[in-house]
């Protein structure tokens, strides 16, 4: 038995540098062989132990790149994400790429964004509650994606619909909303990038933010008539050239397709399309452009967001110019009005962990009174907002807004003023997150003489 097993080993270290071997054994002296022969039976394929660790370890180098290609092929989990209740948060959206040119890719997503509230509203001169209701509704619904046509080009649309079942609104339809082509970087520099078509243009910092990293789904009022009142809810058709250097200084420029008159309001908050006004064209496209400095080292905001879930620091402040001239319509009384619309905006906004505060101005010029018998004038306003997050808490989040709007100066029982607080909580980043909040807007006796009174409670669900 001993030279048989010494034999076994013989004839398997003879064969070390073979993959495997088939042995024979003689079925009277049970002696080993390696070649078929007389009164021999094969005992099957053997492999020396260093040529299987070896097999091994190459089966383990095969797997790794065919790991990496798929993370860098498709991937949807934001990689320097927190760790949430939920998970990480992911995206924004799902990335694919072609395996034969991986500077081209897809993104797709989806999000909805639902409301539940309770809505009060009080007439300041009765004391008479006139409505009060509880209503539930899609704020805002998007699909969305991203074509990458190669290293510089790709084409982001989304398709939405806001506000579906509010009120007496019923389902809405479907519009679109961003449909830009973006080329980054053609010279090879971070300074000179361009998009093309329905991007937005930087009119205030909020309503640049993507609606799903703002901390209230509701911007300010203030901010939201800024959306309007040079470009079609800041992004009608346009051509513009942004970048940055180093992110200490950042800049848009831009020029393009006006105001839509079925968005306008004059300063009582009527709008345009129901007054008895007219033959409203303008004929000339808007520009402007903004500016924005992150003045301190290692404080250089390199992302618009409101949501940075306690991670860094940034601190940044800007201003914007924008005009949108030649501005044409009859007022009610018959009479023929032209106007620019003008806006100047600062910004200021800071992060630090968990603290954030964000706050902005504006000035309006060629603010229309009332469309039935138009006059001329400015208006001006700003708020101020923040939120503070909680890891240890599972990202808990307060927040509060305060919002003063002059909507005609030098003209009396024109203020409204809006304040809100609230909770959200970021269950797994901005991926999936839940808020409640009470928001109290205060209307002067020219703007609607009245108080609103909102509980809301808000979910969000973004891949």
């Amino acid at each position: 038995m001993k030279k048989i097993a010494l034999s076994l080993v013989a004839l398997v270290a003879t064969s070390a540098f073979a993959s495997t071997i088939t042995l024979y054994q003689d079925k009277d002296t049970g002696a080993i062989y390696t070649k078929p022969g007389p009164n021999r039976v094969a005992l099957g394929e053997f492999i020396s132990k260093d040529e299987l660790k070896k097999e091994a370890l190459g089966e383990i180098k095969k797997e790794l790149p065919y790991k990496n290609t798929l993370q860098t092929h498709f991937h949807v989990i934001k990689k320097n994400s927190p760790e949430f209740l939920l998970g990480k948060e992911t995206g924004p959206n799902m990335l694919v790429r072609p395996f034969d040119n991986p500077d081209m890719y897809m993104k797709f997503g989806v999000r909805v964004m639902g409301t539940f509230e309770n809505y009060k509203e009080e007439n300041k001169a009765t004391g008479v509650t006139e409505e009060d209701f509880w209503d539930a509704y899609l704020r805002r619904v998007r699909f969305e994606v991203t074509a990458g046509f190669g290293k510089h080009t790709s084409f982001t649309m989304d398709i939405r619909n806001d506000k579906a079942n509010y009120r007496d609104s019923g389902e809405k339809e479907f519009n679109v909303g961003d449909a830009y082509l973006k080329i980054k970087k053609p010279f090879g520099t971070s300074l000179a990038n361009f998009k093309l078509y329905r991007g937005k243009i930087d009119v205030s910092r909020t309503e640049t933010v993507k609606s799903a990293y703002v901390i209230h789904y509701d911007r300010p009022h203030v901010a939201d008539e800024a959306a309007q009142y040079i470009s079609h809810n800041r992004r009608a058709t346009n051509i513009q050239m942004y970048g940055n250097w180093k992110h200490k200084i950042a800049y848009q420029i831009a020029m393009g397709d006006g105001v839509y008159s079925g968005k306008l309001k004059d300063a009582r908050g009527k709008k345009f399309s129901s007054s008895t006004a007219s033959g409203f064209h303008q004929d000339e496209f808007f520009y402007g452009g903004k500016i924005v400095l992150s003045p301190f080292d290692g404080w250089e905001e390199k992302k618009r967001t409101e949501t940075y879930f306690a991670q860094g620091k940034h601190f940044s402040i800007g201003a914007a110019y924008w005009k949108s001239p030649d501005i044409n319509f009859v007022d009610g009384s018959g009479k023929a009005v032209k106007l620019d619309h003008t806006l100047i905006n600062y910004e200021l906004s800071a992060h630090y962990k968990g603290a954030f505060v964000q706050a902005e101005y504006f000035k309006f010029d060629g603010v229309v009174s009332d469309w039935n018998n138009a006059q001329v004038g400015t208006s001006n306003g700003w708020y101020v907002t923040g939120e503070y997050v909680i890891p240890s808490l599972y990202y808990i989040a307060p927040f509060a807004r305060y919002e003063k709007w002059d909507k005609l100066e030098d003209a009396n029982g024109y203020d409204m003023r809006s304040k809100i607080a609230g909770i959200n909580w970021y269950l797994r980043g901005n991926s999936t997150k839940v808020g409640i909040a009470y928001q109290e807007d205060d209307y002067d006796v020219n703007v609607g003489d009245k108080k609103v009174k909102r509980l809301k409670f808000t979910t969000q669900w973004f891949f």
